[in-house]
């Protein structure tokens, strides 16, 4: 008789257990759905809203702003009420490391993070994740699709995080060109890019035309073009995505080179200063004229920028010419990259944090 009683004493304990569990698991549920839910919407729209690119609705005389000759324009009044969104973007990394990480170790990295190229495609959206080095087992994955996944799942946040430091950037100096004067911290900020983007003259159009992302789609192509999805030795030994040359200074000397040529593979610390050289590169240099002027065409009309016809303008990129940009138009497109040309890097801003 004592044992029965125990028993539904007990029994009568795990009851209450089991209904204090289930009414604490249903008390969470209504929160995410009536509050965690609604706050994640909200964020994916404010954030739609303050990415979209500012338009510019006046006309400016491309051929002379490329060769940098002072012209004049009509100011945008769109722009009066303009703000910019610094301190959403000032996300802190989730993972930095100068660590050269193994690639079972990232794979389990980005699958604890719950960060996968099928849920890029799909929501837009990249987990700031920041790698500074290849992994060496790059040349040893056998399988193509997983090598190129575990490429473009590194390089992808490094892109988007220069492409939104130029955004912002850019929208900061629509402000300024749409304002009669200028104040002191604006012209030690112009001054600072007219240097950063080689703008001798300092003319603000220049700049414009200058100051510009390259697309996500176009910047993954020719990355995996030039380092053959990230198993060369230019890639893992000095972190170069993009096999830009340089006559002096570091550099990594190419293993097959004619006897009249000095050149060598400039070398970086890690990958995000390589990213940044190739679109200074780009956004600088006289042999991609033809490539800003398309950019720019684009921007006036209020064209979204069209990876694939951007990549006719690079034919001066590499010394086939015409069969190099066939090459990443092909890549671009056997790989769907063009569905991240509009994926947008998650913030960690101490001011969402508490809705991510």
């Amino acid at each position: 008789m004592k044992k029965k009683k125990n028993f539904l004493i007990l029994q009568g304990q795990n009851n209450s257990f089991k209904s204090f569990l289930y009414t604490g698991i249903a008390g969470l549920f209504i929160t995410i759905i009536f509050f965690i839910s609604p706050n994640l919407i909200n964020f994916k729209n404010q954030l739609k809203i303050k990415t979209t690119e500012v338009k510019n609705n006046s006309k400016i005389n491309l051929e002379k702003v490329l060769e940098g000759k002072s012209i004049t324009t009509e100011q945008n009044d769109e722009l009066d009420n303009l703000q910019i969104f610094q301190d959403i973007f000032e996300y802190e990394d989730i993972e930095t490391t100068t660590v050269r990480l193994s690639a079972a170790t990232i794979e389990q990295l980005f699958k604890d993070t719950n960060y996968t190229l099928k849920d890029v495609r799909k929501n837009k959206f990249v987990k700031p994740i920041n790698l500074d080095l290849l992994p060496n087992e790059m040349k040893m994955i056998e399988n193509i699709k997983q090598k190129k996944n575990l490429f473009i799942q590194i390089v992808l946040p490094l892109i988007l995080k220069e492409n939104t430091q130029i955004r912002l950037d850019r929208k900061k100096l629509f402000v300024i060109l749409n304002k009669s004067n200028n104040s002191e911290a604006e012209k030690k900020w112009l001054n600072m890019k007219f240097k950063q983007y080689g703008v001798k003259s300092k003319d603000l159009f220049t700049l414009k035309i200058r100051m510009d992302e390259v697309p996500v789609s176009l910047t993954i192509a020719q990355s995996a073009k030039e380092t053959g999805w990230g198993t060369s030795r230019f890639a893992l030994e000095g972190n170069a995505l993009f096999g830009q040359w340089t006559f002096s200074g570091e550099g990594l000397k190419p293993l097959a080179i004619d006897g009249d040529k000095t050149h060598k593979v400039m070398k970086f610390q890690i990958l995000q200063a390589s990213i940044r050289a190739y679109q200074r590169n780009l956004n600088t240099h006289s042999s991609y004229k033809k490539f800003r002027k398309l950019r720019a065409l684009a921007r006036e009309n209020n064209e979204k920028l069209d990876s694939l016809i951007l990549a006719d303008s690079l034919d001066k990129y590499a010394a086939t010419g015409k069969e190099y940009t066939e090459i990443l138009k092909k890549i671009i497109k056997q790989n769907a990259l063009k569905d991240f040309d509009d994926a947008k890097l998650l913030p960690t801003s101490k001011k969402l944090k508490n809705i991510i």
